[in-house]
């Protein structure tokens, strides 16, 4: 088992890169889990063997410090990511926060990125770098397709169907689908084939599409660090990470007319009631075009 000094290192690492946390975020955040841990020392068991009841004696240990409710659903919430974390590394097969009981919260609409920020984005990149054609390829396809970030890491060359236009994704519970791919993310494919053919591949990762210069499949976090950086860069103030993109895929399809159905599909949702989410992203755009337009509205 991974030491548990090397597990918080790659859990703060995570909470930077991926959830886009500041450093006092982050501080609050292992201040909490810190908590667990001391728990867990005195009772004797450690973080990957804990149980629901463990939980339990936890919070209640919490409530006679005289720790409130609203702390108390911050600390649960906290070490929900964490577990979340340990299930995503692989390090535990089963979550045991899954029936820990947290507050619930309202509707977070997700930020979406312009046509125009995502263009400033793909510009920022400088493709006479090595790894420049592979980024611009990856975000191009990221965005065209709608993908999950595990999708994107884990696609094939030869689930390509380049004659076709279509790209077979492996998704959530190994379930595939076909997802259309424009002939711009296709083009910067097939781009940055050529410079992924001077790349000694490393064993196990011939057919994997995005390499590190190593050989290697790219990361999770190495996406996420790079659009961190091309958004800075860009001059982008938004909070965006490879979601965002997913966000966007479906926003502007939907704003240009979209079927939720299609959008459904194209993004391997199990349930409708997860793609309508983005009714709620186009009425407040159509909210703001009529304000913006509206004679009534306008100042």
């Amino acid at each position: 088992m991974e030491p548990l000094t090397d597990m918080i290192d790659k859990y703060t690492a995570y909470l930077e890169l991926e959830k886009s946390l500041s450093g006092n975020s982050c501080e609050a955040y292992l201040l909490d889990l810190n908590k667990l841990v001391d728990f867990a020392v005195d009772e004797g068991i450690s973080l990957i063997d804990i149980k629901l009841n463990d939980f339990q004696q936890f919070l209640a240990q919490l409530h006679d410090v005289g720790i409130g409710a609203r702390s108390q659903a911050r600390i649960i919430s906290g070490i929900k990511s964490f577990y979340k974390f340990l299930m995503l590394e692989k390090i535990i097969e089963n979550n045991p926060t899954e029936l820990l009981e947290s507050p619930k919260i309202g509707l977070k609409l997700p930020d979406v990125l312009t046509l125009g920020e995502i263009d400033a984005i793909l510009s920022s990149i400088d493709q006479s770098l090595p790894e420049g054609q592979r980024n611009h390829a990856m975000l191009e396809t990221l965005y065209s397709c709608g993908l999950r970030v595990s999708e994107l890491i884990s696609l094939k060359i030869s689930n390509i169907y380049f004659d076709e236009g279509f790209l077979r994704v492996d998704g959530k519970g190994s379930k595939q689908r076909l997802v259309p791919v424009s002939k711009v993310a296709l083009k910067e494919i097939r781009n940055y084939l050529i410079c992924r053919n001077e790349i000694k591949i490393q064993k196990g990762c011939e057919d994997i599409l995005f390499q590190t210069k190593r050989g290697k499949g790219i990361s999770r976090i190495m996406v996420f660090h790079i659009i961190k950086v091309q958004a800075e860069i860009a001059g982008i103030r938004k909070t965006i990470s490879p979601h965002t993109f997913r966000h966007s895929f479906a926003t502007h399809l939907l704003e240009r007319g979209a079927n939720l159905r299609a959008i459904q599909q194209m993004l391997g949702h199990e349930k409708i009631t997860t793609t309508e989410i983005y009714t709620h992203i186009d009425r407040e755009h159509l909210r703001e075009t009529i304000m913006s337009a509206h004679p009534r509205y306008r100042k």
